[in-house]
């Protein structure tokens, strides 16, 4: 079989996504850790587009950018499939894909800005979390947005049970609460609670203190 290799860093929800698909389709691999600030040649060869990690590196071949990675995953190891077997349910599960792709970024402007700007942030945040919980989950009360087991939907909105959590530490507000979001607090719970997923995320505890040094230095500097 061909060596597979993951370059990626830490606290980094992207990379996350990538060691999530890997665990729960038991496929050997190595795990490398790089600088936040690295732009060395390896990063600069293979995603020169938009300059970040994950990087999978399988024999010769090599796939950058997380949900690309794991649409790779999912052709080349088809166990444990994280798409489902129906063409419009996974036509329905690329649409939530596209969504958190689209609309996910307002969590990362509420986590580096301040004033106006992050406040218009919070709203979008609130407005995107409200359609999760409305639109995402269906009719049926399932554990996950695909159904009983955890597909490329579940990772695609990864950043909402984890890194969403410490970032309103952080910033200061709670958004994901009971009244509001029940289903999607029932989904965090159940994802967390997977064996794979319970073992392969970073310390809260060092992850606050990172990501709090993190945005303390972009707001320095900007």
């Amino acid at each position: 079989m061909e060596e597979v290799k993951l370059y990626g860093t830490s606290y980094n929800l992207f990379t996350y996504r990538v060691i999530w698909a890997l665990k729960l389709k038991v496929i050997n691999f190595e795990y490398i850790e790089e600088e936040h600030s690295d732009k060395g040649s390896l990063i600069m060869k293979y995603n020169s587009a938009f300059k970040r990690f994950p990087v999978l590196f399988h024999g010769e071949k090599v796939i950058s950018e997380s949900m690309v990675i794991l649409e790779y995953i999912e052709d080349t190891w088809p166990q444990n499939p994280l798409l489902p077997i129906h063409p419009l349910d996974r036509a329905i599960a690329r649409f939530w894909v596209k969504f958190a792709g689209d609309k996910g970024h307002c969590i990362g402007t509420m986590y580096y800005t301040t004033g106006e700007k992050q406040e218009k942030s919070i709203k979008e945040t609130i407005e995107m979390l409200k359609i999760i919980e409305e639109q995402a989950f269906g009719d049926q009360e399932n554990k996950f947005f695909g159904g009983e087991k955890i597909g490329i939907v579940d990772m695609a909105f990864g950043i909402i049970p984890h890194w969403l959590e410490v970032i309103e530490d952080i910033v200061g507000v709670k958004l994901l609460v009971p009244h509001s979001f029940p289903r999607l607090l029932n989904w965090v719970q159940n994802f967390k609670e997977e064996q794979v997923i319970k073992e392969n995320l970073p310390n809260r505890d060092d992850m606050f203190v990172f990501l709090k040094n993190q945005r303390e230095m972009i707001l320095s500097s900007s």
